[in-house]
């Protein structure tokens, strides 16, 4: 007699490919208009289901949990970040959770090094005077920006995306500095030429471009605060593809406003969806609409590491992609 299929539910719409894969090895349950649960539909589902597939948009907490039946022992996150997830909720109920590290390191840290480049050189401000009409021809002083050769690269987070953010920065003649929990291996920071600040406060005066680049955790959360916010340069650039709440968004805005920081690079906010009206009128910042790891190839391999890691724990083993901690 074959074996009954677990039931997933998965929480919004991904590649046809992967929802393919998923009716068939899994009594799978689509979210076929993309519409983000709620709170109720999320508490039932986690009543009746052998494994979760959430997102980033998904806040699985203590209380959705609560609602869990025993047949829950799986949440296989689609995406890297976990903090959306109550992971001590779901160790008390002995829920494993996955997620997807790897596959969205280099889709990322080209977004970021495409803010580093940007925002100084005030592409997307150049770009909607074009579209307006507003264009007189070339000046000699017109639309100047700054040079990214030369300057001070500040990663907050050097793991896999900060090394990598790293790495490009080399390459564009970005002298690298970083702050990290714990200090790179020699190795790397010899390759990368990596000055390690183990004081944030004082990396932050000095630096010309700040990357934040690490998990937010109940550790980083405004880890950016409006007192180190004031301590970057007035001629220095934040750029944040991270998590916004890393960032003490309304103290960056004033800060901005008062011209006491350059600009700003964002592909993700505080409150997401919702968007400081604010950041709207400013020139000196580009928003994006927090797609930093958007490539079909990341979306793909996202979905392969759910699938390996649904498979790997119905066979009884221990997914690859287990989450133990988050550090940064």
């Amino acid at each position: 007699m074959p074996k009954k299929k677990p039931l997933v539910v998965v929480t919004r719409k991904l590649p046809h490919v992967i929802e393919t894969r998923m009716m068939e090895l899994f009594d799978a349950r689509l979210n076929l208009n993309d519409e983000p649960m709620n709170s109720a539909q999320l508490s039932a589902a986690v009543g009746e289901v052998d494994v979760l597939v959430p997102t980033v948009t998904d806040r699985i907490d203590a209380a959705v949990l609560a609602d869990a039946s025993r047949k829950l022992r799986l949440i296989a996150n689609y995406g890297t970040g976990v903090d959306h997830i109550d992971l001590a909720a779901a160790a008390e109920r002995g829920i494993t959770v996955t997620n997807t590290p790897d596959v969205l390191t280099e889709d990322t840290a080209d977004m970021t090094m495409a803010l580093i480049l940007a925002v100084p050189r005030r592409l997307a401000e150049g770009e909607r005077i074009l579209r307006a009409g507003e264009w007189k021809g070339w000046s000699p002083t017109w639309m100047l920006g700054q040079r990214i050769s030369g300057k001070r690269l500040g990663i907050i987070g050097m793991g896999r995306i900060g090394s990598a953010v790293a790495r490009r920065g080399r390459g564009f003649g970005l002298s690298i500095h970083y702050h990290n929990r714990r200090r790179v291996g020699h190795e790397m920071e010899a390759e990368l030429e990596a000055t390690y600040w183990e004081s944030l406060d004082q990396m932050l005066a000095r630096m010309d471009i700040i990357s934040v680049n690490c998990p937010h955790t109940p550790a980083t959360y405004h880890l950016l605060s409006e007192r180190r916010l004031k301590l970057l340069q007035p001629q220095a650039y934040l750029v944040n593809t991270a998590r916004g709440e890393v960032i003490d968004e309304n103290a960056l805005v004033g800060l901005l406003e008062a011209g006491e920081i350059a600009g700003a690079g964002l592909d993700v906010y505080e409150s997401e969806p919702a968007l400081n009206a604010r950041l709207l009128n400013m020139d000196n910042v580009i928003l994006l609409p927090h797609m930093g790891s958007a490539t079909i190839e990341g979306r793909r391999d996202m979905g392969e590491k759910v699938l390996i890691n649904i498979q790997t724990f119905i066979d009884g083993h221990k997914p690859p992609d287990r989450v133990l901690g988050e550090a940064f």
